[in-house]
């Protein structure tokens, strides 16, 4: 009998994988997919590095480095070109640049704010009477209730939105405040206003690196490197019976002993599969959404690159977007990621209420791509070659009420000796929350 069974592939079922092949605990790891590494995948492409998934974790995070290091891959980590960090959001057909100093929603600088066109003046003036709220318990609200509390719709519509569905994909009407930003959720209880809070920290500590790193040969190099070091079987796991000494999983109508079952697959998936053994466990597990995404990459000549230059990209507001979220300028953004007579753009489509996009041909979304780059950019040249890569239901949602969700799941969870959760439908969506995880479950398994 296995010591563990651990369901899904991607990067914290391998990290767990891993750990227990280095204490030699026998484990049987399941991925349905013929690929191991997730959402992580990396592609090289006329001498191009393109991202089909995420493009970089946060460095202040310490467990993706970590793990990065034990695996002999740390003279690979690059950071972004943080001297030429610009984003831009387009507001009423055009690209304003972000103001320096924006920390998400909170501005930490007053002139370069003030003097910005993203903003009317009468959302700078509502900033600056949000100086003056006093500290107040909240329960747990939405992200969209919450900056217009403070900051107003304005500040809602042309900041939060755009920059919280680049990195999650969903609907601030929807988002739970203390799960997605619990930083400002507690500035708020202590000092009131968030602008306050701000000013009143202690300045940060000179930076030994920027925030934002990758790999150079892209993030899939750590899921190559992870996947040489464990065995792995594709197949379909069914569903999970207890026993009196652990679990058996049907795989592919075959049934697998183990002591233990980490289940590293996304929450409604984990709860397909406890249906049998914790009917309120799955129906809680259920309750966690998850949106769509995809990604369509653009590589150009540079001598043929007839748009405008948009620093490390730019941002597509609700209020302004037809299908297109965002654009990243790969080769800015990032060293070693196309050769100099190439520039590489990234564009994303999806997230809260335009799943439907997943279902477009390839031709479709490509046009999709290059109109909207012409609208925003004035692109009219051709790509030489185009990448496209769908996650389906792949971006867990924090709504309101998650993090009471996840304490009752935790509580049901642990009823069940030997069952572990890992993933990122729970505690953070970034690779370093999720290899934390994966971790995590591999030393419950070992202690």
């Amino acid at each position: 009998m296995n010591r563990a069974v651990i369901v899904g592939g991607g990067v914290s079922g391998l990290s767990a994988a891993y750990d227990l092949a280095r204490t030699g605990v026998s484990y049987t790891l399941i991925e349905k997919r013929p690929r191991l590494g997730g959402v992580i995948d990396t592609h090289c492409i006329e001498g191009c590095v393109v991202e089909a998934g995420p493009d970089s974790f946060i460095s202040q995070k310490p467990e993706a480095l970590t793990l990065i290091k034990e695996l002999g891959l740390e003279g690979e980590v690059i950071g972004s070109n943080d001297h030429s960090r610009v984003t831009y959001i387009l507001r009423h057909g055009r690209l304003v640049r972000l103001p320096e100093g924006v920390m998400m929603i909170v501005p930490t600088r007053v002139w370069p704010m003030a003097k910005s066109p993203l903003l009317g003046w009468g959302t700078k003036a509502r900033m600056a009477f949000e100086l003056l709220q006093k500290p107040k318990q909240m329960p747990d609200r939405s992200v969209a209730e919450f900056v217009i509390d403070h900051f107003g719709q304005e500040t809602l519509d042309y900041l939060a939105e755009p920059l919280l569905a680049g990195v999650y994909g969903g609907d601030p009407k929807q988002m739970s405040i203390a799960s997605v930003l619990p930083r400002f959720a507690e500035m708020e209880a202590k000092h009131g206003s968030l602008g306050r809070a701000v000013m009143k920290a202690p300045a940060a500590p000179p930076s030994s690196g920027t925030l934002f790193r990758t790999l150079k040969n892209g993030l899939g190099s750590l899921t190559t490197k992870l996947a040489e070091k464990v065995t792995a079987r594709q197949a379909n796991a069914e569903c999970i019976e207890r026993k009196a000494d652990g679990f058996r999983i049907r795989v592919d109508g075959e049934w697998i002993e183990s002591e233990h079952a980490i289940l590293a697959c996304p929450a409604w998936a984990a709860a397909e599969l406890t249906r049998l053994i914790d009917p309120k466990l799955s129906g809680l597990l259920a309750q966690i959404p998850y949106t769509s995404s995809l990604t369509v990459a653009l590589g150009y000549r540079a001598s043929e690159f007839d748009g405008q230059r948009a620093g490390h990209g730019f941002l597509v507001p609700q209020k302004e977007r037809r299908r297109m979220a965002a654009c990243t300028f790969v080769d800015t953004k990032f060293a070693h990621r196309a050769p100099e007579d190439r520039v590489l753009l990234r564009c994303f489509f999806g997230g809260a209420g335009d799943d439907a996009v997943l279902s477009e041909s390839d031709e479709s979304l490509v046009n999709m791509a290059r109109e909207e780059l012409r609208r925003i950019l004035g692109l009219t040249a051709g790509p030489v070659f185009t990448s496209i890569s769908r996650w389906p239901r792949s971006m867990a949602q924090y709504t309101v009420g998650h993090a009471a969700r996840w304490k009752e799941i935790q509580e049901r969870a642990a009823r069940i000796p030997g069952l572990h959760l890992a993933g990122n439908g729970y505690t953070g969506i970034g690779i370093p929350d999720c290899i934390r995880m994966g971790r995590q479950a591999a030393a419950k398994v070992t202690s």
